[in-house]
Parts: C-alpha cells; sequence; structure tokens
C-alpha cells in the first residue's frame, strides 16, 4: 500500500487566502467540510437534479444526492489508498457548488448567454461560490477554504480563465491549468469517484424512468457481464433487485479496479511526497481495460439516454427557461434584489443569480417574470 507520505496533511496545507487560528478540535480540511455543509448553496443542491427534473420524479439523483454518492465512493477508494479520507469527502460535498438548475442543460444555456461576457464554466462558479458568493462571515467573503480543497473544487478550467485566476492569485489554484501539473491525489480521486458515480447513477435512474431497459444495458460490455453474474447466481431474481445487484457488482469492480491500477501507478512513480505526487503525472487512473469499458458506457449514455427525445424535449424547455430568464434579469435588475441588481458587473451578476436557483425556484421565477408555464 502507499506511505501515507503521500497524502495530503492539514498540517501542512498551503493555507486559507484569509488567515485563522486552527481549531481546536478539527484538522483543516474537517473544518472545510463543516463549512461547506453549513453554506446555503449545499442546501440548494437538494433541488437542483441532474438528467431528470424535480417534477418528473421523486426518487431520480439530485446534485446533493449525487454529491454524497461520490463522497462515499471516494472515501472507501481513499481509506484502501491510505489517503486523506476527509479531504477526499471535502472536495466531494463542494464540486457541484456551481451547478446551475437544470443539471447540464442550464449550465449549456448559461453559458450561451455569457458567451460575450467571460462565458460560465460550473467548476469555476463552484469556486466562486466557496471565494465570493457565501456571505457567513463579518470579515470576508465566501467560506475562506484551504488551497488544498478549492484545488479540488476547480476539476476544470480554461486557459482564459486560468490566466485570470493566476492575475489575482500567482500561483494559486489556477497555476496548474497553466504549468501542466496535477493537483492533490485526493483532488484526482474525486475526478474519477464522480465520473463512476454518474454513470452508476444514470443507468439506476434511466432503467427507473423507462427510458433505458435490462435489454439495452445488456448490449453494454461492463454492465452486461455483472448483469449476467448476477442472473446466474440469482437465476429466480426479479425486478429492481436485478438492476441493483448488477449496479452494485459493477461498483465494485469498478471500485477495486481504480485501487488495483492506482497503486501501481504510484509504486511506479514512487513520489516520496504529496508534492512530488502533483508533479509524476495523473496517477489515480483504470486500467486500461476499465478505461475502455467505461468509455464504452459513458458512449453508450450518451447515445441512449442524454441524447433520449424525452430527455431532449425537457432540456430543450429547461433552456429556454434559463435564457428568458438571463433576458428577463438583464432588463429589469431590480427584479433580483440589491446584492446583484447593483453589482458593477451586470451580466455576471445576472449569471451568478440564475446559477444559484434550484429547479424550483427558477420555473417559479421564470412563471413570474414571463407570465408563461414551462416544464409543469
Amino acid at each position: 500500500m502507499a506511505e501515507r507520505v503521500i497524502a495530503s496533511d492539514p498540517a501542512q496545507s498551503r493555507g486559507r487566502r484569509y488567515p485563522q487560528a486552527a481549531a481546536p478540535t478539527r484538522t483543516e480540511y474537517q473544518r472545510d467540510r463543516d463549512r461547506i455543509v453549513h453554506s446555503t448553496a449545499f442546501r440548494r443542491l437538494v433541488y437542483k437534479t441532474q438528467v431528470f427534473l424535480n417534477h418528473e420524479g421523486d426518487l431520480f439523483r439530485t446534485r446533493l444526492t449525487h454529491s454524497l454518492e461520490v463522497a462515499q465512493l471516494g472515501r472507501s477508494v481513499a481509506r484502501s489508498l491510505l489517503l486523506n479520507e476527509d479531504l477526499v469527502e471535502t472536495i466531494a460535498l463542494a464540486h457541484d457548488l456551481g451547478h446551475t438548475p437544470f443539471g447540464h442543460a442550464g449550465q449549456d444555456a448559461l453559458n450561451e448567454c455569457m458567451a460575450d461576457h467571460g462565458g460560465f464554466e460550473h467548476n469555476m462558479q463552484s469556486l466562486r461560490v466557496v471565494d465570493q458568493l457565501e456571505e457567513r462571515y463579518p470579515a470576508h467573503d465566501g467560506l475562506n477554504l484551504t488551497f488544498e480543497t478549492r484545488e479540488g473544487i476547480l476539476k476544470h478550467c480554461s486557459p482564459v480563465n486560468a490566466r485570470k485566476l493566476e492575475e489575482t492569485e500567482p500561483g494559486g489554484v489556477g497555476r496548474r491549468f497553466l504549468d501542466g501539473t496535477q493537483p492533490s491525489l485526493e483532488a484526482q480521486l474525486c475526478n474519477l469517484a464522480d465520473e463512476i458515480a454518474y454513470n452508476a447513477h444514470d443507468i439506476d435512474d434511466g432503467v427507473r424512468s423507462g427510458l433505458l431497459t435490462l435489454g439495452q444495458m445488456a448490449s453494454v460490455p461492463l454492465f452486461a457481464l455483472h448483469l449476467a453474474d448476477t442472473r446466474r447466481e440469482h437465476p429466480d431474481l426479479q425486478g429492481r433487485r436485478v438492476l441493483y445487484e448488477s449496479i452494485r457488482r459493477m461498483l465494485s469492480a469498478q471500485v477495486y479496479d481504480v485501487i488495483a491500477a492506482t497503486q501501481a501507478a504510484i509504486d511506479k512513480a514512487q513520489p516520496h511526497s504529496a508534492d512530488e505526487a502533483r508533479l509524476a503525472g495523473p496517477l489515480v487512473c483504470f486500467s486500461d481495460e476499465m478505461r475502455a469499458q467505461s468509455a464504452a458506457l459513458k458512449r453508450f449514455l450518451f447515445a441512449n439516454l442524454y441524447r433520449h427525445p424525452q430527455v431532449v424535449e425537457t432540456t430543450t424547455q429547461a433552456k429556454q427557461v434559463v435564457r428568458e430568464l438571463f433576458s428577463a434579469y438583464e432588463s429589469r435588475p431590480g427584479e433580483m434584489g440589491a446584492e446583484f441588481s447593483q453589482r458593477p458587473d451586470h451580466e455576471r451578476a445576472v449569471a451568478d443569480y440564475i446559477a444559484g436557483m434550484t429547479d424550483r425556484f427558477a420555473l417559479r421565477e421564470h412563471e413570474r417574470m414571463t407570465g408563461r408555464k414551462l416544464l409543469a
């Protein structure tokens, strides 16, 4: 197993933007986790959706349940690899704080609206939430999280935005996107746990919705293997238990693969510290075979679920809601409230306001502002 020396050590953190004395009973990463859980943005995740919107059913995943699943998977792998479980959990709980209402449809629409004003990236927005938009402390904006948590939140970043971050925070969280280095092993792990979680729960939600069938899933090698094993070992099993057992086995296989492949990569690179691990290239990984199988599953879900006519119809309307809200607030900023309407960066303020909405609040506001009701 990996030596604990390559795990991020909260006692060796690069610190917070606004220095604070250490907490008497919690590590720095535990403190970050607690701040995230108590934030307004975290509570809103319960009414922000993934593929299926709130009005389509109560049991489909939300951004909150997804974040909890990523945290659970991440901690399990971190424990086996002797990485810092608290940091993994913290990043997992925070990684979607900047997501818009209506999942990726809302994000795409908001990016279109902001095309002439710097665009919109949900990872950048998550960083904005924890650095600026949360208002919980008297002396500063944001949650004042550690560098390592903030680094992990910023999973992707365009070169343009990385340069902007570097200008305001030299050597900070944007730097690695300019020099080609990696984030902490804990952040790398969260990225992969995110992928594992959403593939699994999109199968679950897709079959539950009736848009996917077990027959279709049997054509996907990664799932088919575990479906066949389930049916062979439990020939009398019926209904959703077949689906759940197949997904459980698939998840376990992916987790064990990540542990083995990552350990092999660490043993080959032989980093002696957390900082050396950042310079060794991506180390948290699937095996080549599992990576290929995971990619095939993603292609299947894209073609058969995310581009299903029923999903496309819903996301088309969701994009319309976001675009029309943006236009309405742009022309009537007073509708947003003083903390947004009086900001000099008008378009970014509108984007911040809309991005913070839950699905149901966005629909209510759209009906109030336009007099029309969509996604009823």
